[in-house]
Formats: structure tokens, sequence, C-alpha cells
């Protein structure tokens, strides 16, 4: 397996897990009181959008050639980063 190969399932992995957690966050936002709905659903959405962000740096990497993919490892670290903290963030304010 090349570091590409590698390097992608890792960060595949890392999209299903946070998949899951703003899967749950939707299930604590559909059981909230009406007056703090609105706010949860207003963050998952800022989630799918970083989420949508993170998917496209893995499909550029996946595209990109051996030699190129390290040139996108940068943008791709930094949409995964963005995702973490606002999965993260808005877990915290969930609870």
């Amino acid at each position: 397996m090349s570091m590409k190969d590698a390097y992608q399932q890792k960060l595949q992995a890392r999209l299903d897990e946070w998949n899951a957690d703003i899967d749950k966050l939707k299930a604590r936002a559909d059981k909230a009181e009406a007056s703090v709905k609105l706010g949860y659903y207003e963050q998952i959405e800022d989630l799918k959008m970083k989420q949508e962000a993170a998917r496209e740096k893995l499909a550029e990497l996946k595209l990109a050639s051996d030699d190129a993919w390290e040139d996108l490892k940068a943008g791709a670290e930094s949409a995964w980063d963005s995702l973490g903290e606002a999965v993260k963030s808005a877990s915290s304010r969930f609870k």
C-alpha cells in the first residue's frame, strides 16, 4: 500500500467517524426543545458544509497523481482540522 493510499484511508475513516457524530447530534437536535432547535440545526448545517468541503478534498487527493498528492495534503489537513474542531465544538454545546 502506498503512502497516498494509507493517507486516504486514514482520512476516510475519520470522515466516517464524523458522519456518525453528526448523525448523533442531529438526533439530539430532533429531541431538543423548540427554543433551541433552530440553533442546533444551524450548527448541523455548518457541519455539513465543512463535511462536504472535506469530502471534496478527499476526492481531489484520490484523483491526484502519486507525485502531486503531497501538494494537496496541506489543503486536506486544513479541511479535516476545521471539521474536527467544528464537530468537537458542536458536541460540547449539545450536551
